[in-house]
């Protein structure tokens, strides 16, 4: 699970894909104009998904229910999230894949696409996007 802690956000509505469950914290991206959650393959995100979605929400099987996405608004904002393998005080600055949409791959370095910027823990780090879809576009609606 992710949430931002250094650096300017906003929160946007963004379409769903629907008949998706989603999870609070979860990093997602962009599929279509849809909203997916992050894959250990994903290479692009928006943001950070601010709600939940399961098969039991009446709306779940209905096309581009839009949901609160935070998402950065500058290169430098930084994402609290947890760690599987060992994090290590020595990968600040290294560069890891996730294990899933809300989880950091410590042992992946294929796709790179999150920055370590700071140890918390040997399970929890400081990280920025390196596969941001758009750092910069405040323009978000």
């Amino acid at each position: 699970m992710g949430r931002w802690i250094k650096g300017k956000t906003k929160t946007i509505m963004l379409p769903r894909t629907a008949s998706v469950t989603f999870t609070f914290g979860d990093i997602v991206m962009l599929t279509s104009g849809l909203l997916a959650t992050a894959t250990a393959q994903s290479t692009r995100h928006v943001g950070v998904i601010l709600t939940d979605v399961t098969s039991g929400d009446s709306n779940f099987a209905t096309t581009a229910v839009r949901v609160p996405v935070e998402v950065p608004l500058e290169a430098s904002a930084e994402l609290e999230m947890t760690v599987t393998g060992t994090l290590l005080t020595t990968d600040v600055g290294a560069a890891f894949d996730l294990s899933t949409a809300g989880l950091v791959n410590q042992d992946g370095t294929t796709y790179k696409v999150l920055t370590c910027k700071g140890f918390i823990a040997t399970n929890k780090g400081r990280f920025q996007f390196n596969s941001n879809a758009d750092y910069a576009d405040a323009t978000w609606e």
